[in-house]
């Protein structure tokens, strides 16, 4: 099992050139560093669309070396992702990177449902967080793409991000269902939609983990702080998966672990034909990079490579 994000780099560069990673808008400066410190690593080949005569001059400014990366010509936001996704759905590419653009036309290429990369699974996002104060990551989801899951919507999440934790070796994870409280009350429907998951979970409707909950944050991630409470549940404090109760707690959890915790962090769409890596583009260089390791792994756990 990974237990970290250096373990997830390492683990990541013994597939080396096999991985091709198409980049989205490489013409970033944040983008190109993470290329650089990804070549440097051993991690993956790359074909950066985007403005070819800005890619190389932001690499030379950058002292980033862009020798083996495919360049190709791109004109505006929409057409490079539009050519990253083909790169990636005709089977050139394994893992798909958002680069320097706006989120929304990035997803519409993905989304498209002629040339993107749809099958018709459900598709959700799930980041993983490597806490400096924590002894092992944890798995956030959903913190991009499901606004308002449902009682359906919030099973095949926890499936989705199934397929991250087993890219990363990790078996049977705990799923904390998170809500405002650790007591169920038809009041709060994320309470509610807790016990609704645990009883599907008992009927084999979620294989391959345990669900506990509904859990506040605190006895989510703490044994002490559930112990104190006197819960009588031998999951409360191991959650090992973080589901939130809609996207507005998980992107405020994510951001907030980011920038007031120091976390690092790698995050990645679920349910498409392949790995895509959808990133902020205020995101540095580091998480860039952490994230490209990420889709590598997804990538050979599907066996793509």
């Amino acid at each position: 099992m990974i237990r970290n994000i250096d373990e997830m780099l390492h683990k990541a560069a013994e597939y080396g050139t096999r991985a091709k990673i198409a980049v989205a808008c490489a013409h970033d400066c944040e983008v190109l560093k993470a290329v650089g410190k990804a070549q440097k690593r051993g991690i993956g080949t790359f074909l950066l669309v985007g403005n070819g005569t800005r890619i190389k001059s932001l690499s030379e400014t950058l002292g980033v070396r862009v020798t083996g990366c495919s360049v190709v010509e791109a004109e505006g936001e929409a057409d490079g992702a539009a050519q990253a996704v083909e790169l990636v759905a005709s089977g050139e590419a394994h893992v798909l990177l958002k680069g320097f653009l706006d989120t929304g036309v990035f997803l519409r290429a993905v989304l498209n449902k002629e040339t993107g990369l749809v099958n018709g699974d459900m598709i959700s996002h799930t980041v993983l967080m490597d806490m400096p104060a924590a002894d092992k990551m944890y798995f956030l989801t959903d913190a991009a793409m499901v606004i308002k899951p449902s009682l359906e919507e919030k099973r095949k999440i926890i499936l989705n991000a199934l397929r991250v934790t087993s890219a990363l070796g990790l078996e049977n994870p705990i799923v904390g269902v998170l809500a405002e409280s650790e007591k169920v009350n038809p009041k709060m429907q994320a309470t509610m939609d807790a016990q609704a998951l645990k009883d599907m979970a008992a009927q084999g409707r979620i294989p391959g983990c345990r669900i506990g909950g509904p859990y506040a944050l605190d006895n989510a991630i703490s044994p002490k702080a559930a112990q104190h409470k006197d819960m009588d549940d031998p999951l409360a404090g191991h959650a090992d998966i973080l589901l939130a109760p809609d996207l507005a707690a998980g992107n405020i959890l994510y951001k907030g672990l980011m920038y007031f915790a120091g976390s690092k962090a790698a995050g990645a769409i679920v349910g498409t034909r392949a790995p895509v890596v959808l990133n902020s583009r205020a995101d540095t260089d580091e998480t860039k990079l952490n994230a490209m390791a990420l889709g590598v792994l997804m990538a050979a756990e599907r066996g793509l490579l």
